[in-house]
């Protein structure tokens, strides 16, 4: 993954055409603080989470930040493989 900042990837978010909240951001530096995680694991949890739910969803965005949260996993390729043993479809074209 590209070394870009939370903040950056929000930005860019914004400028596609993605409207987020100031809640929903307030939220993903929540999370991000919560989890102690860095940027590129709270830019992976939203991606997943927009993917997935086609929305902003906090829960759901919490719940992928904590499953690759864990120590063990140091790659955004690692962090798909443990979704995609948990049942999720990532494949990107």
């Amino acid at each position: 993954m590209t070394k870009h900042s939370l903040a950056y990837f929000l930005d860019d978010l914004w400028a596609k055409g993605f409207k987020l909240t100031d809640e929903d951001v307030q939220f993903i530096y929540f999370g991000k603080n919560y989890a102690n995680a860095p940027d590129w694991k709270v830019i992976f949890a939203v991606q997943v989470t927009l993917r997935f739910q086609h929305a902003f969803d906090g829960s759901f965005y919490l719940s992928v930040l904590d499953l690759i949260g864990e120590d063990k996993i140091h790659t955004k390729k690692q962090a798909e493989d443990l979704l995609a043993r948990k049942g999720f479809q990532l494949q990107y074209h």
